[in-house]
């Protein structure tokens, strides 16, 4: 239960990021980016509850958001090119785990990335304190 938990709090996380694009009425519907590192048969339940929690705040997949969805089957070298896709759609926000976070990272500044991790965010260079604000990348 405290994952489904975890993963609606992480869709009210989305939410903010996903409003002002609903406020502007006649235009296309956000579109969230779900970017994993993993298989698709992997993640399956918690993609399903994190619709489910968009949908307890207001959001419907496929009426007032779209949700485009990129798995790189455990080959992270994937990644790269997969986040490159999100972008090009373009998406809103990019959702997805620490690997793919971090690609995200690298291939955008403008994107907002929503991130679930395991580890250390700040260790993992995803943040750069405890508070949550984004690690820059200097090139």
């Amino acid at each position: 239960m405290r994952r489904r938990e975890f993963i609606a709090g992480l869709s009210s996380a989305a939410v903010p990021v996903l409003q002002p694009f609903a406020a502007r009425a006649q235009q296309a519907i956000p579109v969230i980016g779900f970017l994993n590192s993993t298989s698709h048969a992997v993640t399956t339940h918690l993609f399903a509850a994190y619709r489910q929690g968009l949908k307890e705040t207001g959001f419907i997949d496929g009426q007032n958001v779209a949700a485009e969805y990129r798995w790189a089957e455990n080959q992270l070298d994937r990644l790269p090119s997969l986040a490159a896709e999100l972008i090009r759609r373009p998406v809103a926000v990019i959702v997805g785990n620490s690997p793919s976070a971090l690609a995200a990272k690298a291939a955008t500044t403008s994107i907002p990335i929503v991130f679930t991790t395991g580890g250390d965010p700040v260790q993992d260079g995803l943040v750069t304190n405890s508070t949550g604000q984004a690690a820059t990348s200097r090139a």
